[in-house]
């Protein structure tokens, strides 16, 4: 069996969309969980985010980083297999003052997801935090959080537009401001998020931050993302990928994370030397 492609347009130099139709999936996907994609029988298996699962199709954000990635951009239509949803989801409720803040693709994707389940229910109050690395790599409006939430906020690493620097920025001011806030939502760049644990603990906000960038594999057979969430090992396919961003260890699971970047590097670089002109890339 596989899935059909319905949909591929860039949202930078570096992200774009998929839609691909799998509707037994989208009628059990709860914001916060994954699915796992399979270009080819003989090719890797992806962990990947999911920004919306409605009409039958799955939209997920990606980037054009290792070589499956590209391979997938460069003109592929279907899946060969779609495996999902798994992991655990948010708990779909009133939390109050919320506040969803992310900084890399597979955090823009969760924090649509969240945004819009959210947003649903009466007695939500939501401000989405969105940093991108500059303003020409800011996602169409479109794929944006703005319409969803009483309040958006976007920075930039360059200060190129918005405010300069990470979601800690307005979230840090939000703070010291006096604003009130209930619950943090957020995802992206494990080094944010170890920063932002820090701002959270001393404030004492109850807070979820996804891990799914730490998976290779994502059926808790390999054991690559491990985590210790107060000292207790736990998988992030398994037992997250959300977890209390206060509990985690961060420098052991940023250190995990750059386990697989050499073996990375070397099957991209081979797929860019080789690509379409050798069956050993495609594998």
């Amino acid at each position: 069996m596989s899935f059909d492609i319905t949909k591929m347009i860039d949202l930078d130099t570096m992200d774009f969309l998929v839609d691909v139709e799998a509707p037994e999936i989208v009628e059990r996907f709860h914001p916060g969980q994954f699915v796992m994609l399979m270009t080819r029988k003989e090719g890797e298996r992806i962990p990947m985010s999911v920004m919306k699962a409605e009409n039958g199709k799955l939209t997920m954000f990606i980037r054009k980083l290792g070589k499956t990635s590209k391979e997938l951009r460069d003109g592929m239509t279907r899946f060969e297999n779609v495996i999902g949803p798994l992991g655990h989801g948010i708990e779909e409720k009133v939390y109050g003052n919320v506040v969803v803040v992310s900084d890399a693709v597979c955090g823009q994707a969760e924090n649509y997801a969240i945004c819009e389940a959210l947003s649903k229910i009466e007695g939500n109050r939501i401000t989405s935090i969105q940093t991108f690395p500059s303003k020409k790599e800011i996602y169409p409006e479109d794929y944006l959080t703005t319409e969803l939430v009483d309040k958006h906020i976007i920075t930039t690493e360059d200060g190129s537009f918005g405010e300069e620097g990470s979601y800690i920025v307005p979230l840090q001011k939000m703070i010291d401001e006096g604003e009130e806030i209930d619950f943090v939502f957020g995802g992206g760049k494990l080094p944010t998020m170890k920063a932002v644990s820090t701002v959270l603990a001393k404030n004492n906000i109850d807070n979820l931050f996804t891990t799914r960038q730490m998976m290779v594999d994502g059926s808790g057979m390999c054991g690559a993302c491990r985590l210790y969430i107060d000292g207790e090992m736990k998988l992030a396919c398994v037992d997250g990928p959300m977890f209390d961003s206060r509990k985690v260890n961060w420098d052991k699971a940023i250190k995990r994370y750059h386990m697989f970047k050499k073996k990375e590097k070397e099957a991209n670089d081979y797929y860019e030397a080789h690509k379409g002109g050798c069956g050993q890339c495609q594998k």
